[in-house]
């Protein structure tokens, strides 16, 4: 009866250290798999592996909850299955929304009505492109001081070859004829505006 007893007092324990919550101190992010040290009343553990979803990843700021799972209930083989960072979690939801946001305050969100993206006052970088399209089926708005491009603009591209600077060129270096010059049966050409497109 003793014996038997033992068994599922074991068990029991086993059960109770399957899953804990504790708060991250470190972590790295070099390996295959990410290593975190977390810690609990009873102690404090590194090189503890964080599992994500595949295609999502997050560097944890220090003080985050942790949720940690001991396989078999043995706490010396333990993994992170689950994170949040209190100060800073995306609040205000509604039933469907998804968001991806840093402590920063960035994010991207995708609603019913929309997606959502918020730099908080910080560049965004479209990076080794071969080509971006925007398909928009109303307009394209860009409300900014000033609009840059290092290199040509070609408007109605699907029926004009012509660039920007092209016409702007053309337009630099035209003249008028002056008809009816008087004298002779001469046409002179004007000179060339000094009214220069830049």
């Amino acid at each position: 009866m003793n014996n038997i007893q033992d068994k599922v007092e074991r068990l029991y324990r086993q059960v109770k250290m399957m899953v804990g919550i504790g708060k991250l101190t470190t972590s790295s992010d070099t390996g295959s798999v990410q290593s975190v040290q977390y810690q609990t009343p009873l102690e404090v553990k590194g090189g503890t592996p964080r599992f994500c979803e595949f295609g999502f990843s997050s560097g944890l700021p220090p003080g985050s909850d942790v949720v940690i799972i001991s396989l078999g209930g043995d706490r010396s083989s333990t993994a992170v299955i689950a994170s949040n960072h209190q100060s800073s979690r995306h609040t205000g939801l509604l039933a469907g929304e998804t968001v991806i946001y840093n402590q920063w305050g960035m994010f991207v969100k995708l609603t019913e009505t929309g997606i959502e993206i918020e730099a908080n006052g910080q560049p965004v970088t479209v990076s080794h492109a071969t080509e971006v399209t925007i398909n928009a089926t109303d307009s394209v708005l860009m409300k900014t001081p000033i609009l840059k491009t290092t290199g040509d603009i070609v408007d109605n591209c699907e029926s004009n070859t012509q660039t920007l600077k092209a016409l702007r060129d053309a337009y630099n270096q035209h003249a008028h004829p002056v008809k009816n010059v008087q004298g002779g049966n001469l046409t002179i050409t004007s000179e060339i505006s000094n009214k220069v497109v830049k």
